[in-house]
């Protein structure tokens, strides 16, 4: 028998009926005979009802105080399965981050998880019981409750289950998988049955929204199976049928991963390009300009310096494109006349479509036939980045639909 950390989403705890549901769900794993962890998400929509009460006292929150505040969604979650779970005849016990305790630094409402005392969640497995941990939550070196983000109940289940050397984590969400492309987009899109820890860590940052990123950097760095699945399937579906749904992401590369050569294709629609003219071409350069954009907090992505022509450059890079107007005004109030630049322009209407896949190590003419599949659909290609697995390229935002299409069908993702 197994040891198994099932999370659950918002959507899967919305309601009494589901939390239920979920109890159902652990119980038939619990009665199978595996050790069983669940670290469910809050009730959907009630993180967001908690912030919205703290900002309307407060329209720069204390970060410490509304930690404390937000953690209090997944205290209910964690009390209501424990007893959804009693009532359906198996002992349960429930557990806040700080109780377990799952230790964090101190960077509230983004912090990240340092170390994790197993001790106590195992002696109540050893015991037969169902533990169930918040997620999202944790408690820093001076006892303070610390919330890890959106998206930190999924981090947390990874973090839990690589924690107790769970033999797999499972991740019930609203989809049933990781899907070639956003079937909204592509109706042809496929399901995967497996996927490789860095494809799923590439679509992730790519605007996959099924998992949370950080999750996927912990699963991989700590090699721990993870399934993502569905948890609107019927809670007593058969153990080995659901055993063997959803997508599992793998750090176990086989022949079939390699011929599929492309996994699948991401994308993000909300982009912006920034170009700095006529940059002086000397060491040192690329930090002046970037440099204040990481100062403000304001990510950036795609990089591109052109070969320099009389000592001048052109300087291009891409952003959130809710960052857009503050980056702008910064390198225009800021940077421009500091670096002795020609101009500082944009576009806020840009969009990145990537293709990915393992199988882009082993075989030649990827990019070609990526490009060339665009140029026919006369989409003219702006940027272009490249890692071992992944080709993005930056586009007008009107064609970006199209693209998701063409390439998806030019690389046969619709075919098993």
């Amino acid at each position: 028998m197994a040891l198994i950390v099932h999370k659950y989403g918002g959507t899967s705890m919305g309601s009494v009926e589901r939390i239920k549901n979920v109890a159902k769900r652990v119980a038939k794993w619990h009665k199978a005979g595996h050790k069983m962890v669940v670290v469910p998400s809050a009730m959907s929509g009630e993180t967001n009802r908690l912030l919205g009460l703290a900002k309307e006292i407060s329209a720069q929150p204390d970060p410490r105080e509304l930690d404390a505040i937000a953690a209090t969604g997944e205290q209910v979650s964690v009390g209501l399965l424990a007893m959804a779970l009693k009532e359906a005849g198996v002992d349960a016990v429930s557990y806040a981050g700080w109780q377990v305790p799952i230790k964090t630094d101190s960077a509230f409402t983004k912090a990240r998880i340092s170390e994790i005392d197993d001790s106590r969640v195992m002696a109540d497995l050893d015991a037969g019981r169902v533990v169930v941990i918040t997620g999202f939550q944790g408690i820093d070196p001076n006892g303070n409750v610390t919330t890890l983000g959106r998206g930190g109940s999924d981090t947390s289940a990874v973090a839990v289950a690589a924690a107790l050397q769970a033999d797999e984590c499972l991740i019930y969400t609203d989809v049933d998988g990781v899907y070639t492309t956003d079937p909204r987009v592509v109706d042809e899109a496929r399901r995967l049955d497996k996927v490789t820890f860095e494809e799923m860590l590439e679509m992730a940052s790519l605007g996959s929204k099924v998992l949370q990123i950080r999750s996927v950097e912990f699963a991989g760095k700590y090699q721990v199976k993870t399934r993502v699945l569905s948890s609107l399937t019927d809670p007593m579906i058969a153990l080995d049928e659901e055993a063997r749904s959803g997508t599992l992401i793998t750090f176990e590369e086989d022949e079939q991963m390699e011929k599929a050569i492309i996994s699948g294709i991401a994308f993000q629609r909300d982009e912006a390009k920034i170009t700095v003219r006529g940059v002086p071409d000397r060491p040192g350069i690329a930090y002046q300009i970037l440099g204040p954009i990481a100062d403000a907090n304001i990510d950036v992505d795609m990089i591109i310096q052109n070969q320099s022509v009389d000592g001048k450059t052109d300087f291009t890079f891409t952003v959130p494109r809710g960052e857009f107007q503050r980056a702008m005004t910064l390198l225009q109030n800021e940077v421009q006349g500091h670096i002795g630049a020609a101009e500082v322009s944009g576009d806020p209407k840009v969009s990145k479509v990537s293709i990915v896949g393992v199988g882009m190590r082993s075989h030649v003419g990827i990019a070609s036939k990526a490009f060339r599949t665009l140029s026919e659909e006369g989409i003219n290609i702006q940027m272009i980045s490249t890692s071992e697995i992944k080709i993005s390229v930056l586009i007008d935002e009107k064609y970006m639909e199209l693209a998701v299409r063409a390439l998806h069908k030019a690389f046969e993702l619709d075919q098993a």
